[in-house]
């Protein structure tokens, strides 16, 4: 197994670019447990790395008892680490699990969930594969559940077209945040439509080889409508096109990679 994600995570220093972005990630976290429905808070991470978001924020919430549900990554030693951090924490209702969160089953205990983390994933995956994870989300949210997820805004700028995706698959924005001093962004959204059905075996996204992701400064095929501009108009002014999310968008043919360990692009 790579190291590389082991090796990313040592980039978490304190006033860093991660860093950084990991306080924004941490206060959007907050404010969806803190606007959460009573009872039981269903969590689905993917591609958690060692899950230093969510655990982060838990350590001191109130609602933390609450929380239930999986953290998945295949990196070994970051899901060790993860572990030894649940346990110190107490939260016997979490379980850090070791697969591959680009397939659909493996988050299927969580399912429907309140909270679904994806970030450090749409840097690392082509532009189809985002478009098909977003459409693919609302089988993964409960009704209301939050999307918390991270992408640069590196040349050409796809975050414009995130967030209208995110509109058409049924979603309304709560944020959107870029992280001072780099091109990192963090955004969150709550699917307002009815979920769609859950269905196993469906493959999300796959990672793809380093030099190949688009946060590696090489663009992967950009999924726009004809004379849809890269900087777009703000999510919130368009439409949803509930019709358009739920048809799934084209196969990727870009070669398979590495899936399922959040690289924290």
């Amino acid at each position: 197994m790579s190291r590389e994600w082991v090796a990313w995570h040592e980039g978490y220093r304190p006033g860093s670019r991660l860093a950084r972005r990991l306080a924004i990630v941490r206060r959007l976290i907050r404010s969806a447990l803190d606007h959460a429905p009573r009872g039981r808070i269903r969590l689905l991470s993917l591609c958690a790395g060692d899950g230093r978001d969510i655990l982060g924020v838990l350590a001191d919430h109130p609602r933390a008892r609450e929380v239930e549900g999986l953290l998945i990554d295949r990196e070994r030693a970051l899901v060790a680490r993860g572990r030894q951090r649940l346990a110190a924490l107490g939260l016997s209702r979490l379980r850090f699990v070791r697969g591959d969160a680009s397939r659909s089953t493996s988050g299927a205990p969580a399912v429907p969930a309140q909270l679904v983390l994806a970030c450090g994933i749409f840097g690392n995956v082509s532009d189809r594969d985002v478009a098909r994870t977003i459409a693919e989300l609302p089988r993964l949210c409960a009704r209301g559940g939050t999307v918390i997820w991270t992408r640069g805004r590196f040349p050409p700028d796809l975050t414009p077209t995130i967030r209208r995706w995110f509109v058409e698959a049924g979603f309304a924005e709560l944020a959107f945040r870029t992280v001072r001093g780099s091109t990192a962004a963090v955004g969150a959204h709550r699917l307002r439509s009815a979920p769609l059905p859950f269905r196993r075996g469906l493959r999300l996204f796959t990672f793809l080889p380093k030099a190949q992701r688009p946060s590696a400064g090489r663009p992967s095929r950009a999924v726009r409508p004809a004379g849809e501009p890269a900087q777009g108009v703000s999510a919130r002014r368009r439409p949803p096109n509930r019709a358009r999310a739920r048809r799934p968008p084209p196969r990727s043919g870009s070669p398979r990679g590495r899936a399922g360990s959040r690289g924290r692009r």
